[in-house]
């Protein structure tokens, strides 16, 4: 803490009267609170994010102002950020949206999304990592720190805690046990808070335990500030505030809307009514607008010196590019087919609806009015140039109609074709529900299944839309040398045709260069490195809120699965899976040797120092993401088959061989004892595993701690 401007953020309280601390504390605008003019004190300026900065609005409508001067960079999804595995790029993206976020003169930047993929259906999937708290963590820690360190931008971690689906999110209410809330769902925000040093936090719109998240003194005060000691601002999602002095007295700073009536806020003059009436303390006022200017100090808001930002740049382009071209993930390459050989191709066929459209305006407050978007038909078109004739069909739409037109036209391309390339998948645009319920006559009380990834919705199922495995099957039938890329913000079920595709390709809503990344990784020019943040199971029964939890649920959503989310629960239930947490193939083979562990306890942490030498033993360069596991043979507690605790992702050229080493301390051995509200680890056996995959494991050891360790 910075004692310099602490001392003038007490000088400003005093000077501040009661009604003009209320106005800095609920929004006066859609993406703003109020300014105190008098005392040079400046608005907080607040836009969407992580995949970029939102267009802009009026400041009292949901209508885009519509100038020329809000096109701004798209960023690759959280998805796909969390499928390079890579720290280092989760900065550099950090870094994008920063310095853009500043360059457009925002303040705060609400994002990244963290919240764990409970379920595959989750509408929002797109926006989150991962399954995975480790990954989650390892990741987001470098992201803030991107967002922040350079541009005078505070990053707005999203949304605390267990938002984890969009059906009734406005009102479910939670009910985790204590043990998965700390193991699964709390360590990314922990990391957020004590490694990345994120200057504000949003809460979520679900209640947990019977309080909504933003009216949780046991999630706010209790957790994040004694616990984490966090002293940034802790801002409501928008319209996630329901009364006045509960969320007050519960440690919410600011309460922002979507609705217009700014001085009826709870915090607007409801709040200023309650702190005269003497039911909440003038204190209490004080604590939220000393952290706001706690804020401001540490973006620099009253600097004349403020970093000035920028945006569209091309140095933006291509860390965009690099973060989109690691985040491919290549799932099956069976015959080898890919990389296609261009000098062996004279004709391409490009089928699937989603290889022509682009997606950045579209899944709610994640949409970007982007200054480009490289769709796969153009990204292909550009990499092949004038050599090969390209030619598209669309294959699918949503105008059922049309099926059997479009389905023939593509598999008579794809008969006629050296090559074919299938891009299918799901939209984020809710505007593609909104045409499906208008091709259908809808009687009352009949609900259309939503099939998209979007804010506000989740999906029905893992199904592909508009008869997509039909138009898959039948043109592998006629060439069983059909690439299919799926192009998607979540899983979708492959088990109808994936037995007869020899080549998947799984990509997502990959920024402005997606289509670009897509072809270099297609025909070779970028060795495929992405790693899966997620199982993809092969039906909705095997995932395991939908199979012993509920999902979406009632007023209430039981999470009866507990600890046993995604690859936790199919590695210790042998549940198989379609593609396991941590798959991703390459075009080049990777041999793991010589694993050495030593094990150091001290009096209050355990160091466990792990080295393994890999070698590319393949013909082309390649990056290989090496993963930590670790398993409790010896708990008293169930615990999963194994946890994912470390992992490094490194560059080899072929032939060449490194040793990555990899560091432990007590937390990865670390279970949450609800009983004594406390992390224990167990004296007795562990084993780690070191691998490619969760399932596909290279090398193992066992270790031995000697005594238990409670923090």
């Amino acid at each position: 803490m910075n004692k310099n401007y602490e001392k003038k953020i007490d000088d400003i309280i005093e000077k501040l009267t009661l009604e003009e601390k209320i106005s800095m504390i609920h929004g006066n605008g859609l993406f703003r609170t109020e300014a105190v003019e008098r005392l040079g004190i400046p608005s907080l300026k607040m836009s969407d994010g992580p995949m970029g900065v939102r267009h802009e609005f009026e400041n009292a409508h949901w209508n885009p102002i519509g100038n020329s001067d809000d096109y701004t960079s798209y960023l690759p999804c959280n998805t796909a950020l969390a499928s390079t595995w890579n720290t280092k790029l989760a900065y550099e993206a950090g870094s994008v949206l920063g310095r853009e976020a500043r360059g457009r003169g925002k303040d705060v930047i609400l994002g990244p999304g963290i919240n764990i993929m409970r379920s595959p259906l989750c509408g929002r999937n797109f926006e989150y990592m991962s399954e995975d708290p480790c990954l989650i963590s390892k990741l987001v820690v470098p992201f803030i720190k991107g967002v922040q360190e350079k541009n005078d931008v505070a990053a707005c971690v999203k949304h605390y805690a267990a938002n984890n689906q969009e059906t009734e999110r406005l009102n479910v209410d939670v009910e985790v046990d204590e043990r998965s809330l700390r193991e699964i769902y709390l360590p990314g925000f922990e990391a957020a808070v004590k490694e990345g040093n994120s200057y504000s936090i949003m809460t979520a719109y679900n209640k947990l335990y019977g309080y909504y998240c933003s009216h949780s003194k046991y999630l706010i005060r209790d957790i994040l500030e004694d616990e984490w000691g966090f002293d940034g601002v802790v801002i409501s999602d928008w319209g996630a505030v329901h009364d006045t002095v509960e969320p007050a007295e519960a440690g919410l700073d600011i309460e922002m809307n979507v609705t217009d009536n700014f001085d009826d806020y709870y915090f607007a003059k409801p709040l200023l009514d309650a702190v005269k009436e003497g039911k909440v303390k003038e204190e209490v006022i004080n604590d939220k607008i000393r952290r706001i200017l706690r804020l401001m100090y540490r973006i620099n808001a009253f600097s004349e010196d403020r970093n000035r930002g920028g945006y569209n740049s091309l140095e933006t382009r291509e860390k965009v590019l690099k973060v989109a071209r690691e985040g491919i993930v290549l799932l099956k390459n069976d015959k080898y087919i890919l990389p296609l050989k261009d000098n062996k191709i004279k004709t391409v066929a490009v089928i699937g609806e989603n290889a022509d459209i682009t997606h950045s305006n579209g899944g709610g407050s994640a949409e970007i009015k982007a200054l480009y978007e490289i769709t796969p038909l153009l990204g292909i078109k550009m990499r092949l140039g004038g050599n090969a004739q390209v030619s598209y069909a669309q294959g699918y739409s949503e105008d059922a109609s049309e099926k059997e037109k479009l389905i023939n036209e593509a598999v008579e391309l794809a008969k006629n074709s050296d090559a074919v390339i299938i891009v299918g998948g799901l939209k984020h645009m809710a505007e593609a529900l909104k045409l499906e319920q208008n091709a259908l006559e809808v009687t009352k009380g009949d609900r259309v299944k939503p099939r998209i990834d979007s804010e506000g919705y989740d999906r029905s199922d893992l199904e592909l839309p508009y008869d997509q495995n039909e138009l898959i099957r039948r043109v592998l039938e006629v060439n069983s040398n059909a690439v299919v890329v799926m192009f998607t913000g979540a899983p979708v079920d492959m088990t109808p045709w994936i037995k007869d595709a020899s080549a998947v390709v799984q990509t997502w809503y990959n920024g402005m260069e997606g289509g670009r990344a897509l072809a270099e990784v297609l025909f070779g020019d970028v060795n495929p490195s992405g790693k899966l943040p997620m199982t993809i199971p092969k039906s909705i029964e095997n995932c395991p809120a939908h199979k012993i939890g509920e999902f979406p649920g009632g007023k209430k959503v039981k999470y009866s699965e507990g600890i046993f989310v995604g690859y936790r629960y199919h590695s210790t239930y042998d549940v198989e899976p379609l593609f396991c947490f941590g798959h991703g193939l390459s075009y080049t083979d990777f041999k793991y040797e010589n694993m050495k562990v030593n094990v150091s306890e001290q009096s209050e942490d355990i160091r466990v120092q792990v080295e393994i030498n890999v070698n590319n033993v393949g013909k082309v360069s390649g990056a290989e993401v090496v993963q930590l596991y670790v398993s409790d043979e010896t708990a008293s507690v169930k615990r999963p088959a194994l946890e994912l605790k470390g992992f490094e992702k490194i560059e080899l050229a072929a032939g060449e061989k490194k040793t990555v080493k990899l560091e432990l301390d007590k937390k990865a051995f670390a279970f949450y004892d609800a009983e004594a509200k406390g992390w224990l680890v167990e004296k007795g056996m562990f084993k780690l595993y070191a691998g490619s995959s969760c399932q596909d494991i290279r090398l193992t050891s066992n270790i031995e701690i000697s005594k238990d360790y409670r923090y």
